[in-house]
């Protein structure tokens, strides 16, 4: 199994599972229909193509900062009789960092990360108001399982973030995580893509595990292995006798 990592990180992001007319939701973390839906976009995919291959990767998400919620009053007129529509009611999360993962066949994978390299059509974050803020790759795709490379991920947050919570003691981060089939799940959304065609968008339930993990590079997380220490330097090593000419 090969595991892309992704870098969701932008002044405003919005993941709904559940929007429907005027009202608008996200949810706390980025969903699955909403990043398969980035990684489509990259690769050219057009709304009716098939998603099976996608759908059928492993997922995850850790939330490195969760931002704070916004929420926002749009108001439109049509083009043509200039009427009124009706008022729709937004909500947004502001300066939120996240890392999502996908896992699957290394071929699979592969191609998702050079889509994100050259994208078709820009990746936004979940609706197309929210552009990303930085690069969304972090690396070349990985040969380990998704929820070690979640564990493993440099922390994203901001400096200032990462000093915050380090001072309050409250380094942890969330892990959401597709839940097998064989455990009982935390909590369900609907969020499996099925089909992205406007004509008839339909989603699949789905479980998600949660999981408490301390944040990379703090205490009680996963520490890399220390480096060998160098042999002692020693530079007349270096210097051959020389050997006095004979007459």
């Amino acid at each position: 199994m090969s595991v892309l990592l992704m870098r969701l990180a932008g002044p405003l992001q919005s993941w709904g599972s559940a929007a429907r007319f005027v009202r608008r939701t996200t949810e706390n973390a980025p969903t699955k229909s909403g990043v398969l839906g980035l990684l489509a976009a990259a690769q050219g995919r057009r709304r009716d193509a098939d998603l099976s291959d996608l759908a059928a990767l492993g997922f995850g998400v850790r939330i490195d900062q969760p931002g704070t919620r916004l929420r926002d009053f749009q108001t439109a007129h049509h083009s043509d009789t200039l009427k009124a529509m009706p008022l729709s009611e937004r909500f947004y999360l502001a300066d939120a960092v996240f890392v999502a993962g996908v896992s699957g066949e290394a071929a699979l994978v592969q191609r998702l990360y050079e889509a994100l390299l050259e994208p078709v059509f820009l990746p936004y974050l979940g609706r197309r108001s929210c552009p990303p803020s930085e690069p969304i790759t972090i690396g070349e795709p990985l040969d380990m399982g998704l929820e070690q490379a979640l564990r493993e991920a440099e922390w994203e947050a901001s400096a200032r973030f990462r000093r915050r919570r380090a001072a309050s003691g409250a380094a942890h981060l969330d892990l959401l995580l597709d839940s097998p089939p064989e455990i009982r799940p935390d909590l369900t959304l609907r969020d499996l893509p099925m089909s992205f065609d406007p004509r008839h968008r339909r989603y699949g339930l789905r479980g998600v595990r949660t999981l408490r993990i301390p944040a990379p590079g703090t205490a009680g997380s996963p520490q890399p292995s220390p480096s060998p220490l160098p042999p002692p330097h020693e530079p007349t090593d270096l210097l051959t006798p020389v050997t006095p000419r004979t007459a």
